[in-house]
């Protein structure tokens, strides 16, 4: 018992000693796993900031820059190396080396100089081109809003660098760290001191940009409210000359409501109605051009030039407008005048004005004698210039409310025809279908001697006779509407014919053939030929062969 009780005295400082090792080792195993694991973290901390400042902007151009800079020293002394280096594989080995790093930097060159100066340049709010018109508000209100986004970049970039910033000292403090872990770790020493001298140049930018921002603030300040109080006084400009306007206009319609109450003729009415919107718009175009014109003898100069060479190139235009002039002031012309048109290529045109405008006069082409003799054609619309006025004859048909033409029919009677029988039932035909007509030209007349100076106003019918080759030839003339000749002219037409062939000593000459059959025929024949077909026409026998 002794002996077991010596053994286990022995015995137990031995065993105490082994299990105080293995508790020591145990907690140093502990502690470099738990320090394993806080290093590990800051690390991956370290990560998760380099990821989140990697595409800033700041960071980037400075990291450019401070590669730049490496590059230039690795060349430096890859060339020095280069200079001592006697070995030929070697000196090969450094001249590809520094033939890559001449590429990089040439890669690199644009930030070869501080990367900050650029940023922290703000942009430059431009030349202001004062706004003096309505039109100018939108160009001042998108100027604002240029430079309000221009102090918005400014600002975003600001943020941005001090975001920048505070990754980079949340980093330091990081680094700081690891040096507590691993304080002879040179890379980490050197890395910390990079971010220091990275820092340093950080934060003298930002208060170089904060100046700058403080500084660029107050200059758009100032720039928008000078164009804010020229926007304020062009819509005040802008509102007393809509008023003006709008009085005009009002005094226009005034003008229209009193010429529509007073003036019965409508075709005197739509002509003042004319008038007046002429010198409405004329108004307008003043008000407008003295309103936004600065200069006025400047302008005044510069149209005296210009419209030299615009009434040159623009001549007919301008003669146009002239002759509207002309015919608006002189009332040569009205709407609702039959007029008749002749161009210097002899064309002719008869129709009703139904509109006169400032560059010319607008026509329809009705159904006359000249439609049915000349064109055989009618209802188109024509538009004469109004220069036409000037340069080529217009007839006016109803000028001065006339509304009756004198018009004439001919007849070709055979040499042994009682002439004189033959022009008293024509004249008492053409009295009776037009007398209406005569009475009314007879007021007519006398209003139009008051303007005119009428030598012979007699406007009865009156009938000649003429000796012709081929027979005599009986001209009747007579009163007519002014818009209606060929009705008249039918109706008279029919009845001569119809009162001539009553008479048996009246005969009306007309083409014809004789065909001879033997000489005798031919001596014994009392008239002559003509190579013309039997067809009977007043109005061309003048002209034609004629068989008596």
């Amino acid at each position: 018992m002794r002996v077991f009780l010596l053994v286990f005295i022995f015995l137990a400082p031995l065993f105490a000693d082994i299990n105080t090792t293995d508790i020591s080792l145990a907690k140093k195993t502990d502690e470099r796993g738990s320090y394993d694991s806080v290093v590990d973290g800051l690390y991956k901390k370290i990560i998760i900031i380099d990821a989140s400042i990697k595409d800033n902007l700041w960071f980037s151009q400075f990291s450019n820059f401070l590669d730049y800079q490496k590059l230039i020293l690795d060349k430096d002394n890859l060339n020095k190396e280069l200079g001592k280096t006697r070995d030929k594989d070697r000196r090969d080995e450094l001249e590809k080396r520094i033939k890559t790093v001449g590429e990089q930097l040439e890669l690199l060159k644009d930030h070869k100089n501080p990367p900050f100066t650029k940023i922290l340049q703000a942009k430059d709010i431009g030349e202001y081109q004062r706004v003096v018109s309505p039109i100018g508000i939108i160009d001042g209100l998108s100027y604002i809003k240029n430079i309000l986004g221009y102090k918005d970049n400014y600002a975003q970039n600001l943020q941005n660098l001090s975001v920048l910033i505070s990754r980079l000292q949340e980093k330091e403090q990081i680094l700081n760290s690891l040096t507590n872990y691993n304080p002879d770790d040179q890379n980490i020493t050197k890395e910390i001191s990079d971010l220091r001298y990275e820092l340093s140049e950080l934060i003298s930018a930002r208060d170089i940009a904060k100046t700058t921002l403080e500084v660029y603030d107050k200059k758009i300040d100032e720039r928008i409210k000078i164009v804010r109080a020229d926007i304020s006084i062009q819509i005040r400009r802008a509102m007393n000359i809509a008023a003006i306007i709008v009085f005009v206009i009002l005094l226009s319609l005034l003008f229209k409501y009193i010429a529509k109450k007073y003036i019965s003729d409508n075709e005197r009415f739509y002509m003042a109605n004319k008038i007046i919107n002429f010198f409405n718009i004329t108004f307008i175009m003043l008000i407008l051009l003295l309103a936004y014109i600065e200069n006025i003898s400047y302008f005044v100069t510069v149209l005296g030039f210009a419209s030299a060479g615009v009434a040159i190139a623009m001549k007919d235009m301008f003669m146009s407008m002239l002759g509207w002039l002309v015919i608006t002031i002189g009332g040569s012309f009205h709407v609702g005048d039959r007029i008749r048109v002749r161009k210097v290529n002899g064309e002719v045109y008869v129709g009703d004005i139904i509109d006169i405008s400032l560059l010319r006069m607008t026509i329809y082409e009705d159904i006359t004698y000249t439609t049915w003799k000349e064109l055989r054609r009618a209802g188109r619309i024509i538009f004469v210039p109004n220069n036409y006025i000037f340069t080529e004859l217009i007839s006016n048909y109803t000028h001065s409310g006339m509304k009756t033409v004198w018009d004439g029919i001919d007849i070709l009677l055979t040499f042994d025809s009682n002439h004189k029988k033959a022009m008293y039932i024509i004249k008492n035909i053409a009295r009776k279908y037009s007398k209406g007509y005569t009475d009314i030209a007879k007021k007519q007349m006398n209003k139009l001697r008051s303007q005119y100076s009428i030598k012979n106003p007699n406007i009865e019918p009156r009938i000649f006779s003429f000796f012709e080759p081929y027979g005599i030839k009986i001209s009747v003339w007579y009163m007519t509407n002014s818009y209606a000749t060929l009705s008249l002219r039918s109706t008279i037409s029919s009845e001569i014919l119809e009162a001539l062939k009553k008479e048996l000593d009246i005969k009306i000459a007309y083409p014809a053939q004789t065909l001879y059959l033997n000489e005798k025929d031919i001596a014994t024949s009392a008239h002559t030929t003509v190579k013309h077909n039997e067809i009977l026409d007043f109005d061309e026998l003048n002209t034609e062969e004629q068989l008596f």
